[in-house]
């Protein structure tokens, strides 16, 4: 059993999300699926990144990293989309994580360290033709942080969506999805 914290993506703590920390919890995890935005969700990813923009990116990162105050270290970060940001903070700066989840996107690991955590197990999903993780860099910065570290591995779907994991968008991709969550579920396993 893992102990877990999933953080959400641009559009809020959505039913998808929910549904998704819900599978894991299924399993026989702990899972925390802290708000970063206030109780609110919104209907378009523009929306959605236009407040995490007005809100400030580190001050996203800053309620994830709050969120975590008072739980074990020893956890696996999990982050959609923006909530990669604090996903991959705390997991890069927060001493004892057991793994991390970046799921759709991925930061240069410059952003929060001069090296990946030795021995941090994590895993990048992503499709491959998603315009936000290969447009933006992303896939880049995953490549990058496979080639730094053995414990990394990058899974690339077939595709186009961004957020094909979450069920309640319009995104959602069931099979991808299906597999995402297998891997995910396996990878909580060993953790």
């Amino acid at each position: 059993m893992a102990e877990v914290v999933l953080f959400h993506h641009a559009l809020g703590l959505t039913r998808g999300v929910i549904a998704f920390a819900g599978d894991l919890r299924a399993a026989g995890h702990v899972v925390h699926t802290p708000d970063l935005v206030a109780g609110r969700t919104f209907d378009t990813l523009e929306q959605g990144v236009q407040h995490a923009q007005e809100t400030g990116f580190g001050e996203i990162i800053q309620r994830g990293a709050r969120a975590v105050d008072g739980l074990a270290a020893d956890l696996v970060y999990v982050g959609f989309s923006l909530g990669v940001l604090p996903a991959q903070y705390l997991a890069q700066t927060r001493a004892g994580a057991r793994g991390a989840i970046f799921l759709h996107a991925c930061l240069p690991r410059s952003e929060f360290g001069s090296a990946w955590p030795k021995g941090l197990r994590a895993e990048i999903h992503a499709m491959d033709a998603d315009p936000f993780f290969v447009g933006d860099g992303d896939i880049e910065a995953a490549k990058a942080l496979v080639a730094e570290s053995s414990d990394v591995r990058l899974f690339l779907y077939r595709g186009d969506a961004h957020l094909f994991s979450d069920r309640s968008l319009a995104a959602f991709d069931p099979a991808a999805a299906a597999v995402l969550e297998r891997r995910v579920l396996d990878f909580l396993a060993d953790r």
